[in-house]
């Protein structure tokens, strides 16, 4: 992800974000908790019927604030570009 570049606009520092989060969509979670991402993100991330993603969670103050969905294939590359160079060390 791309870092935050700060400009000055009128003397105002005016933030243009590269590679940052933002909003995508809401979804509503039915009464058996289940949820829909919308067609138009699906095909966006080029999510298909069966495939997998990994819900990532905070805690803040001991209560659950936030997830995160991560398709399952990029997180094994995260994991394997992160743990990789540790393991070759440790071996």
């Amino acid at each position: 992800m791309e870092k935050t570049k700060i400009k000055e606009s009128n003397g105002q520092p005016e933030r243009t974000e590269k590679g940052c989060c933002k909003v995508e969509t809401i979804v509503s979670v039915d009464e058996r908790g289940q949820m829909v991402l919308p067609k138009e993100l699906r095909d966006k991330l080029k999510i298909r019927p069966g495939g997998k993603l990994a819900v990532v969670s905070w805690e803040k103050e001991g209560k659950l604030c936030c997830i995160s969905l991560i398709k399952a294939d990029e997180l094994t590359g995260m994991v394997r570009d992160m743990l990789g160079p540790v393991m070759k060390e440790m071996l």
